[in-house]
């Protein structure tokens, strides 16, 4: 019943889904629903929460690569075939829902936030394994940064060009410029 919720969330958005489309993908009446859950924010944040710890699984499978330049490149990989998965595509649940109203509910936006943050921490871990951050151009913890916010952007441009060949590419450029060939 949760995976069908979070896909449905997935699809539509936050915003855009109603407890009469939960109930209907879900098979569980409305009622059944706000008893078991309260309200639609109360069961977004119970499947966005193992969205969230699956999700950092699989970021933490991807950056698992003994050299830092295949786990951003498997990272960058994990995250375009998340967002480009189905038909339509089906994007980035929380982008999706951080930019799905104009005010966001702060509970929404701690989940968002924990997310974020995780992914930057696990960043942080990865880059700075190893001594391979001497070879970035700015600090690692600004590396993570801009890596979660460069994913957000991607999210963005795969709605608008569709495109994944310059999502990719756009990616392998990020890599290249993060960690340069050195010259001998």
């Amino acid at each position: 019943m949760l995976e069908q919720a979070l896909e449905l969330f997935w699809q539509k958005g936050f915003a855009n889904t109603t407890m009469l489309d939960l109930a209907a993908a879900t098979g569980v009446q409305r009622g059944s629903l706000y008893n078991a859950y309260g309200d639609k924010d109360a069961l977004f944040l119970k499947v966005f929460e193992r969205y969230r710890l699956r999700f950092l699984g699989q970021v933490g499978e991807a950056l698992a690569r003994p050299r830092l330049r295949d786990a951003l490149r498997s990272f960058f990989s994990f995250v375009i075939t998340s967002m480009t998965t189905g038909t339509p595509t089906r994007g980035c649940l929380s982008t999706k829902t951080a930019l799905g109203s104009e005010v966001l509910d702060p509970a929404l936006q701690g989940a968002l936030r924990r997310l974020l943050d995780d992914i930057e921490a696990a960043l942080v871990e990865r880059l700075s394994q190893d001594g391979e951050s001497e070879s970035l151009p700015i600090p690692v913890r600004q590396a993570a940064r801009l890596i979660v916010t460069f994913t957000r952007g991607l999210v963005v441009i795969e709605r608008v060009y569709a495109d994944e060949k310059r999502l990719r590419a756009t990616a392998d450029a990020l890599v290249k410029l993060l960690l340069p060939t050195p010259v001998h």
